[in-house]
């Protein structure tokens, strides 16, 4: 088959101060020349993945280009856009990552994109030409389309966690200057008040009884209650002034934290869905999805270990979930011990909740953990 890396193009608009291609866009591309393919009304369809760092009028980034077991390829990338055309040029650089069958081989890409906008939703698509790694033969042509995220079916590449860095740091000057700019004028705005000096009579001096300073213990510490005179008592009782001991805070224990695993507390956790149940008792089966290709994985229910190691498989691996009103949250991580045949790690969840069922599809890698959360709610 076919390793295939950009060439990207025409965008309907594009300025230096408006659409920034920087991020992660994902989708597929179909060839349009497998004849075989054709006879029998199939789909030779890539999944196809680009992640883009544009700084002015030149890109950078990395091609991911997979199909089940029988293709992986990941390569950089570079290019330039043109500000006033709005075409993209992105073209493969070094050749970093590539797993492929004995009868697939590699070849170049050549898109040809056009960029829209619906609403939130951005799209790059159009179509694509190839030609053979070896000896620059044509090997196909087909149609490409790609859709702006924020996640990565991988990982997101250090070139775009800096780049968010960077935008937050800038964000973080801009709110600091425009906060600076709004106390200077309100500075600007403030009158001046002259100072108004209050004209004093002069205070007699009056003499005060002299007030005799107890000496305080300093070895304790005393408390005098209201003293009433022996003929005032009902009684006839002097009180006696109450003496307090200095005594220690009584000591709180606190609970020990939980020690987080490694592999939770040092990749990213990404919650891939949340679902709200109303019964008890849920049943949680997880099979690879798509075709057996060694995947591993080791599954956590609220950070404790649970499933160790386990290869996807048609048979499932069963998870059991107790609900109600004590234990009425539960976290699950789905944690990749390797990324099989073909990265990355992916595997099919299959919820039954009393009579409502869900399909939950998780794609997990060495960087990222897909997390599946629980909450109960009371029946209405």
């Amino acid at each position: 088959m076919r390793y295939i890396i950009t060439l990207l193009a025409s965008l309907l608009f594009f300025s230096a101060n408006s659409q920034d291609l920087t991020g992660i866009w994902r989708g597929s591309f179909l060839s349009a020349d497998n004849k075989m393919m054709d006879l029998f009304n199939l789909e030779d369809r890539y999944k196809y993945e680009v992640q883009i760092d544009q700084h002015n009028k030149n890109l950078a980034g990395v091609t991911y280009s997979y199909k089940t077991t029988v293709f992986y390829g990941k390569a950089s990338a570079n290019g330039s856009v043109n500000a006033k055309t709005g075409k993209v040029v992105l073209q493969e650089l070094k050749l970093l990552e590539l797993k492929m069958t004995p009868e697939s081989y590699a070849c170049w890409m050549i898109c040809f994109l056009q960029y829209t906008k619906n609403g939130d939703e951005e799209f790059l698509e159009g179509k694509y030409s190839s030609y053979r790694e070896t000896d620059s033969s044509f090997c196909g042509r087909g149609t490409v389309f790609l859709r702006k995220v924020v996640t990565s079916d991988f990982y997101k590449e250090p070139f775009l966690t800096k780049r968010e860095k960077e935008k937050q740091q800038q964000r973080l000057n801009e709110e600091i200057k425009l906060d600076s700019t709004k106390i200077g004028a309100a500075t600007l705005k403030k009158p001046v008040n002259k100072p108004v000096i209050a004209k004093t009579k002069p205070i007699a001096k009056a003499t005060a009884p002299a007030i005799a300073k107890s000496n305080k213990s300093a070895k304790q510490k005393t408390r005098i209650a209201s003293v009433v005179p022996p003929g005032n008592d009902p009684k006839g009782i002097a009180l006696i002034p109450r003496v307090e001991s200095d005594k220690k805070a009584p000591s709180i224990k606190t609970k020990d934290l939980a020690i987080l695993p490694p592999v939770l507390k040092n990749r990213e956790n990404e919650v891939v869905q949340t679902i709200v149940v109303n019964t008890n008792d849920i049943s949680i089966s997880i099979y690879d999805n798509g075709t057996i290709d060694h995947d591993t994985v080791s599954v956590y229910l609220d950070k404790k270990l649970i499933v160790s190691k386990q290869m996807l498989t048609t048979n499932a691996i069963v998870v059991k979930l107790k609900m109600d009103e004590s234990t009425d949250y539960h976290e699950l991580v789905m944690v990749a011990e390797n990324l099989g045949d073909i990265p990355p790690n992916t595997s099919l969840m299959v919820v039954q909740a009393g009579e409502k069922r869900y399909e939950v599809r998780i794609a997990s890698t060495e960087q990222k953990n897909a997390v599946v959360i629980f909450k109960y709610e009371k029946p209405k």
